[in-house]
């Protein structure tokens, strides 16, 4: 299955963002910090224009903490870029937003801004409006595991003079790199309307299979001679009473069984991407 994803209003929330760009002192890029490059869309580089940019590694809960870090340390290495952590264990606030932002963006007789505007922007279902709710300390932005929730602008203040200006999440047109594609769905970036869900979950099955079987054995009471999507989907659904017609494994209910706990963190905790040596 080849995945595409391109709703008109990424189209719409592209053009406006472009529009805004010149009145922003600095952008905030959130990524899902169990796939830092998968969830970098390509296109934000060119419409940032090389404003300071604070990447925002969220859902770090999700994420293995070591390689987390790692990828904190490779875009802070980046020029005009500051890298921060978030997760349910550890959240930010609006200070932490705003002081970056001031270490960042320097006047031209190199003192620090007493204000600025700040746009927040990412891909889809990466907990973008969560963070909106959790800087203004009240929800201004509807939440959900479903991409696409937020359709326009909103502005938050942050503190006397500091303003954030949250966008649509936007993927981008053509999504060359397919297992890219795949790790954005697994992760529910792309709307589950919009993939087999039973492909989705086949390709995390072979992932995890492969590099964590021993989550799967220990979640699932799995003998170690599973090694291969069939032989587990079947275990699984007997597991689960997801048998179909003929007392063969019903592939769809069992797949979205393993997507919702990879999901919510009942598997434990992966990073599906490390970052470049």
């Amino acid at each position: 299955m080849t995945i595409s994803w391109y709703p008109g209003h990424m189209h719409k929330a592209s053009k406006e963002l472009v529009k805004i760009m010149h009145k922003m002192d600095a952008v905030i890029e959130v990524l899902d910090a169990r796939i830092p490059e998968s969830s970098c869309n390509p296109l934000l580089a060119s419409i940032h224009e090389g404003r300071p940019c604070i990447r925002i590694l969220n859902k770090s809960d999700l994420a293995d903490d070591k390689v987390t870090a790692a990828w904190a340390a490779h875009f802070s290495k980046m020029e005009n870029s500051a890298c921060l952590i978030n997760g349910k264990g550890a959240q930010l606030s609006r200070a932490d937003i705003v002081k970056t932002a001031k270490r960042l963006i320097k006047n031209t007789d190199d003192t620090v801004l007493i204000q600025g505007q700040i746009v927040i922007d990412g891909i889809p279902n990466v907990g973008k409006s969560s963070l909106l709710n959790l800087f203004a300390e009240r929800k201004v932005a509807n939440t959900g595991n479903e991409p696409a929730i937020t359709k326009g602008q909103q502005r938050v203040k942050l503190q006397e003079g500091w303003y954030l200006i949250d966008t649509p999440g936007m993927l981008w047109p053509k999504l060359e790199d397919q297992e890219s594609a795949y790790r954005l769905a697994i992760t529910g970036t792309i709307r589950s309307t919009a993939v087999e869900v039973a492909d989705i979950a086949w390709f995390l099955a072979e992932l995890l299979l492969r590099d964590y079987p021993e989550r799967l054995a220990t979640r699932y009471a799995l003998p170690s001679s599973i090694t291969e999507p069939e032989p587990f989907f079947d275990a699984l659904a007997k597991q689960r009473g997801s048998i179909g017609r003929g007392g063969r494994a019903d592939l769809n209910k069992t797949a979205v069984i393993l997507l919702n706990e990879f999901r919510s963190g009942k598997l434990g905790t992966f990073s599906l991407e490390t970052p470049p040596s």
